[in-house]
């Protein structure tokens, strides 16, 4: 505790010294700096604040009452969204899970052994493969979409999981493959030397000594596919067509009917629970993510 207060104690006289140096000027400036930066954090979580809100109002008072004010508690949205589809939301909530978690695996798999065969082995035509892996980063889902139906529609597999999880299996995500390969560079190729030395192949040397220094970008890659798996819409309505096969995103699409009355408030409660998952995912995660993109695997 002594040594802790020696080095602090410089510190802080630092920077009351910087403080009581700084001009009425600077001080104004920085103030309005934070105030800006503040304004414009409300103003970007500001729709998910109204969204919040909008779920404890009634009907009537969704579209018309101003602003964030919540003049009266309508608990009951959330009570009628959870009944109020043909299966409870927790149906889709689980079938949301279901196709969350096999992408998960899919990714961690495919896309960790695809990053070690381009960071660490050699062969034939590894710098055109790695090249048209790039290329489909910047290739539109909607380009593939139509073939990717058809293929899948003749395998019988429209309105099921497979096609929304088989493709995670084969490292489609060029986005995932390279954030790996680019860690994998950063692991000193001493290491592999060293597992090589002691008998190990390459499928050992992956296993046992480059996977586990890995943690931060399969970290990462479960965060990243989690969101973007869980909040994904467009190619979920195009292969779920049967209701008991709705994710959660899919489902939400159910209480706003185009030629009748919309069930706005149940919507909205039922979109506040379908955020909470990837909030306390984030929330949980956020060290690794942050660490799995901005350090290499050699520290």
């Amino acid at each position: 505790m002594t040594t802790e207060t020696v080095h602090t104690a410089p510190q802080q006289t630092l920077i009351r010294s910087v403080r009581k140096t700084m001009s009425p000027r600077k001080r104004a400036l920085r103030l309005l700096k934070h105030l800006v930066i503040i304004g414009f954090g409300i103003l970007m979580i500001y729709p998910l604040l109204w969204m919040v809100v909008s779920s404890l109002r009634s009907e009537e008072e969704i579209f018309q009452a101003p602003g964030l004010l919540l003049k009266t508690l309508q608990t009951s949205n959330y009570v009628d969204g959870w009944t109020g589809l043909q299966h409870p939301f927790s149906h889709y909530l689980i079938n949301s899970a279901l196709i969350a978690l096999g992408c998960i695996v899919g990714n961690l798999v495919s896309c960790s052994m695809a990053a070690f065969a381009f960071a660490r082995l050699r062969f034939r035509g590894k710098k055109i493969f790695f090249a048209i892996m790039l290329l489909t980063i910047m290739l539109p889902i909607h380009v593939v979409i139509v073939p990717q139906y058809i293929m899948f529609s003749q395998l019988g597999w429209i309105n099921t999981f497979w096609p929304l999880i088989v493709p995670k299996l084969l490292a489609t995500d060029a986005f995932f493959v390279f954030l790996m390969i680019q860690f994998i560079r950063g692991i000193p190729r001493e290491l592999d030397e060293a597992a090589r030395l002691d008998g190990c192949g390459y499928f050992r040397t992956f296993w046992s000594v480059i996977l586990p220094l890995m943690k931060p970008a399969l970290v990462t890659t479960t965060i990243f596919t989690f969101i973007w798996t869980w909040n994904d819409f467009f190619g979920q309505l195009i292969y779920l067509t049967a209701p008991e096969m709705y994710s959660a995103s899919v489902a939400l699409r159910s209480f706003v009917d185009a030629t009748g009355s919309s069930a706005w408030g149940p919507l909205f409660a039922m979109s506040v629970l379908t955020l909470l998952p990837v909030f306390l995912v984030f929330l949980v995660g956020q060290r690794y993510l942050i660490q799995g993109i901005a350090t290499t695997g050699g520290k």
